[in-house]
């Protein structure tokens, strides 16, 4: 895999999304393909410059958490023409800046921090996001 020097915009090695890099500096993987997520709806929290909002978590919804976000404004739960609406369990790529929010407010969501993208770690730190990691299984 090629990658050049900055990992926010690595050179892509292939069609997928990869080339981008997770918080361990690895090769990022899918966060969920159904429902279909990502700031480029391809399933992965990849970024860039023209992702303001920094979809770059990984998160699994809790109905905590998207109770908290529809309070603040942003309802993650309703379905429309555009939007598949949530639940809990689902998988989705969240802005950074909401993630921490709910962290500091006790409500953030569990992390998948293999396919939480590496620009993460501008706003958050390992120290809060691996305790909310999602334990694989098996």
């Amino acid at each position: 895999m090629s990658h050049s020097n900055d990992p926010y915009n690595p050179v892509p090695s292939d069609t997928q999304g990869n080339g981008h890099l997770n918080i361990f500096g690895e090769a990022l993987i899918p966060c969920c393909y159904e429902p279909l997520t990502g700031y480029f709806r391809d399933g992965y929290c990849r970024t860039d410059q023209r992702d303001y909002g920094v979809h770059a978590v990984c998160a699994v919804m809790t109905q905590k958490f998207l109770e908290y976000s529809k309070s603040l404004g942003n309802d993650l739960m309703s379905h429309t023409p555009y939007f598949p609406g949530l639940k809990e369990g689902n998988k989705w790529c969240l802005c950074v800046t909401r993630w921490k929010e709910a962290y500091e407010t006790g409500c953030a969501p569990l992390v998948v921090l293999e396919a939480t993208h590496i620009r993460s770690l501008d706003l958050v730190t390992m120290d809060q996001l691996i305790p909310c990691a999602q334990i694989k299984i098996g």
